[in-house]
């Protein structure tokens, strides 16, 4: 698509400012109204949208609590029941908050009911990299759209891929079916971006562009990459492992199914507010926890912690 010319990108504030941009692109310009966000998502999405004009929120089914897993039928009959020229916004990988993603085979089945519908598809990829170790993996789902022909857009943040996360360095990428609409629609993107932030910081841009143009740099920032994502499952399965060496009731699989740096532990807000007071594991209320937390110093605490929340408020 860059070879010919029916894509480019701007530089962004992180991923949240791609998310802005976009935003404001479809909803002023290009009078996009409807956007879906799946339920649960990143606490942002929806304020970022609204700022930027959406009047009309929506959800899409995603999690199902009693599997722990992706309720999947409930999000293709969303899908099926949104109005034409609805924006979905998608994660890319390493869904946040679940740390669930779509099978290929899943994603494909969400392409074909987006082209039915007409539906514009909206990529969220903050953590490329962090869902399997592996940048061309984590890329899959973006790719797979784009060869479909969809037109999209797609919001990058370098934050945690590259250890910049103060440095609020992004990207937004625009891929349009014929290469006549690049140059207005560029011309657009300026506008709002001139009017938004007028010029991004430098200095982290040029970090990121000195790695991906050096190849030993980018083998070494690839290989880092692979050592995090493969400290992040090791800890998962030491948390699993803990967790049933203490007979904690009910099933743990799905702590090392999920992916990425977050987990959906499943405990209660209960449950959670006890981690929280009495144990000072400090997680967000909906039970989902932050597995880059963990270390091998620290992980049999947590895990009796969480068997001391189950076993007082087994009914939650």
């Amino acid at each position: 698509m860059i070879i010919i010319k029916q894509a480019f990108g701007v530089q962004t504030l992180s991923g949240t400012g791609g998310l802005r941009v976009g935003a404001e692109l479809l909803n002023k310009h290009l009078k996009y109204d409807t956007f879906y966000y799946s339920n649960p998502t990143w606490e942002n999405h929806h304020l970022v949208f609204v700022n930027s004009g959406f009047t009309n929120p929506r959800t899409y089914r995603y999690w199902d609590e009693k599997t722990l897993s992706i309720d999947f039928d409930g999000l293709i009959e969303d899908l099926k029941n949104a109005p034409e020229n609805s924006v979905i916004l998608l994660h890319a990988c390493a869904h946040n908050p679940t740390g669930i993603d779509p099978s290929h085979e899943q994603w494909e089945k969400i392409a074909d009911v987006m082209e039915e519908r007409k539906l514009f598809p909206f990529f969220d990829s903050a953590y490329q990299g962090f869902a399997s170790g592996d940048l061309d993996r984590d890329a899959w789902a973006v790719r797979y759209f784009v060869k479909r022909g969809f037109e999209l857009v797609c919001a990058q943040s370098y934050a945690k891929n590259f250890g910049l996360y103060n440095e609020r360095v992004g990207n937004l990428t625009v891929v349009l079916s014929e290469s006549s609409h690049v140059a207005p629609l560029k011309s657009q993107l300026t506008w709002i971006v001139r009017g938004m932030y007028s010029n991004p910081p430098a200095h982290g841009a040029r970090v990121v562009a000195q790695v991906l143009r050096n190849d030993a740099l980018f083998d070494l920032w690839r290989d880092h990459i692979k050592f995090m994502s493969s400290r992040v499952m090791q800890m998962r399965e030491a948390l699993r492992a803990e967790l049933i060496k203490l007979g904690t009731p009910g099933n743990w699989d799905h702590i090392v199914k999920q992916i990425g740096l977050f987990s959906y532990t499943g405990l209660s807000r209960r449950q959670s507010e006890h981690l929280i007071q009495e144990h000072h594991i400090y997680l967000l209320r909906t039970g989902r926890i932050n597995i880059c937390g963990l270390n091998p110093s620290n992980v049999q605490y947590v895990a009796r912690a969480i068997n001391d929340a189950i076993t007082k408020f087994p009914t939650d």
